[in-house]
This record gives C-alpha cells, structure tokens and sequence, in this order.
C-alpha cells in the first residue's frame, strides 16, 4: 500500500470542528506510529533531495512536528515562522489577511540569508495565506524560495492557486 493510502486510513475525520460545517482532518493518529511517521518523511524529502535547500521554514504550529525531520532528511538547516510576539528580536514580519480579519506572522532574521534555498513547509494547504506570508518573508531577505511542502491539501480550496505567483513548486501528499 502507498504512503498516500496508509495516511488515509490514520487522518481522523472530526465534523463541525472548529466551529459548524467544517470537516477538520486531524494528522495526530499518524504521530501515533513511528514507521508511517519515517515513511511519511521520505515521502516528503523525495521530490526535493538534490535541489540545494539549506532551510526548511517550518510555519507555527504544525509545520514543527515534521519540518525539523524534513530538514534533517534534507541536510538542512530548520527554521521556525511564528505568530507576532512569540520570537525574540531581531525578527522580519509579515501582515495577511485571513477569513476574518488579519494576522502578522515572523521569523529571525538573521537565521536566513540571500545564499540560502528555502522549502516552506506546512502540514495543511487550504487557502495559502500563511504560507504566501511565509514566502514574501523568505523572497524579503533575498532568499530563493525552492518550493512548498505540504502533508496534505485541500483541493477544494484556492490554496494552489494563490501560491502560484511564486512560480514554484508545490507538493503534499495526501489531497482531500
């Protein structure tokens, strides 16, 4: 069976959660088995071995349960992209719209530089604005921005299409 489908039968399903019509994917029951949790990460690090990343930007919370594994899959180094005020200075931040106002998401600046090869990883693609934000912050420093990596999208949603105006790669692997 492929990773794709071994994913499947481990993500919990939880309707109305957060709040009333939404069918909320929960990846926790994967963290459960350390084997789906290593093949999940050579999933993950296959499309991007041998492109030169340096970093893997890991987006807060959820981007740090695998982002760190990633980047060592990766020889890389591990950054973390947190909500306003969770960083100590000197960071860079970026403001983005959500489906209810705004919010402001930052990075150490000084973790990144011009030279380095960023992989922007998430566990969730659903509308892109987080991980657009994350990206303005990488293109900022003057970084080149190699790809995203998600562990599974939303299809259904226009998060594909608003993270294409970086003209990059895109890879998750489950779609709902």
């Amino acid at each position: 069976m492929n990773i794709e489908l071994k994913l499947l039968e481990r993500f919990r399903v939880v309707e109305d959660f957060p709040k009333k019509g939404i069918s909320f994917k929960d990846i926790s029951p994967v963290f459960i088995d350390p084997e789906m949790v290593r093949e999940m990460i050579e999933a993950m690090s296959e499309p991007w071995k041998g492109k030169g990343i340096t970093r893997v930007l890991g987006i807060e919370s959820r981007g740090f349960l695998v982002g760190p594994s990633l980047a060592l899959a990766l020889d890389a180094g591990f950054l973390m992209v947190r909500k306003k005020g969770k960083l100590p200075p000197d960071t860079i931040e970026r403001s983005y719209s959500l489906e209810y106002g705004e919010a402001i998401i930052e990075m150490a600046k000084n973790d990144i530089n011009s030279s380095d090869r960023v992989l922007i990883h998430d566990d969730l693609l659903a509308t892109g604005g987080t991980a657009g934000a994350a990206a303005h912050l990488v293109k900022s420093i003057g970084a080149t921005l190699v790809g995203f990596s998600f562990i599974s999208s939303l299809s259904f949603l226009p998060g594909k299409e608003a993270l294409s105006q970086f003209d990059c790669p895109i890879h998750s692997i489950v779609e709902f």
